[in-house]
């Protein structure tokens, strides 16, 4: 294939990003990185696994991602199953999917605790496939105004989540994907409104609206797609996800 060389190489660059993240030189210069961006439930994991083409995040009701979780997606065309590494247990490849998800959860609950708290200690996950493409993104917990009740979750968990997504989304070499579901009112989203005071010119930000599909009856995303309520420079992409 022509387009061989060019994955190659930009494999390669993506791999020195990866490994200087891991010595923690992410400490001292700006790394670049795509960041999700949304709020609870707005449909962030559903996307990744339509990027990724496979069924392995946890699902569930409330808060699902309690702690970032670093996906690092590397593009392997001779390879005849897909697998998932986790950062944690170095060397152990799964190629079931459904215990990638079961790891992810426990990998959450032994940092997070099992009561919905959430943490700012992200979960490393390599996928290898010959279908994905080659991508490092950050799928980052929900901004979440309310503690749920008789939960480890603090008064201040809007704070917490918004400080955590601002660490992440801040840099200016972060790309921030803002998902926003579709059937929602766009003129009061969190993660736009976030967005938009983490990079007021918009030279990093890319709107992805989910759940049009499930829009009420006689309502149209039309204008919402066309940027003609609330403009973004680099405008908006409509997703039907994996589990809709």
């Amino acid at each position: 294939m022509a387009d061989a060389p060019f994955f190659e190489n930009l494999r390669k660059l993506i791999n020195v990003v990866d490994d200087l993240r891991d010595v923690g030189l992410g400490q001292y210069i700006n790394l670049p990185r795509i960041t999700v961006l949304g709020t609870q439930s707005s449909g962030k994991s559903s996307l990744l696994e339509s990027i990724v083409g496979l069924d392995f995040l946890p699902r569930g009701e409330g808060v699902v991602t309690r702690r970032p979780l670093e996906l690092r997606l590397v593009r392997t065309p001779s390879l005849a199953q897909p697998y998932g590494e986790f950062d944690a247990f170095k060397g152990e490849k799964l190629t079931d999917f459904q215990k990638v998800k079961e790891k992810i959860n426990e990998l959450t609950d032994k940092v997070a605790g099992k009561n919905k708290g959430i943490v700012d200690d992200p979960i490393i996950l390599t996928v290898y496939s010959p279908t994905c493409p080659d991508l490092t993104v950050i799928d980052l917990p929900g901004i979440t105004r309310i503690p749920l009740a008789g939960s480890d979750q603090p008064k201040d968990i809007e704070k917490i989540t918004r400080d955590m997504a601002g660490r992440y989304c801040r840099d200016p070499r972060t790309i921030i994907l803002c998902v926003v579901p579709a059937n929602a009112d766009l003129s009061t989203s969190d993660a736009l409104q976030m967005a938009r005071e983490l990079d007021p010119d918009g030279n990093r930000t890319l709107g992805v609206f989910t759940k049009i599909d499930i829009m009420d009856k006689g309502t149209s995303a039309k204008k919402m797609l066309l940027g003609q309520e609330i403009p973004l420079k680099y405008g908006y992409v409509g997703v039907k996800n994996r589990s809709q």
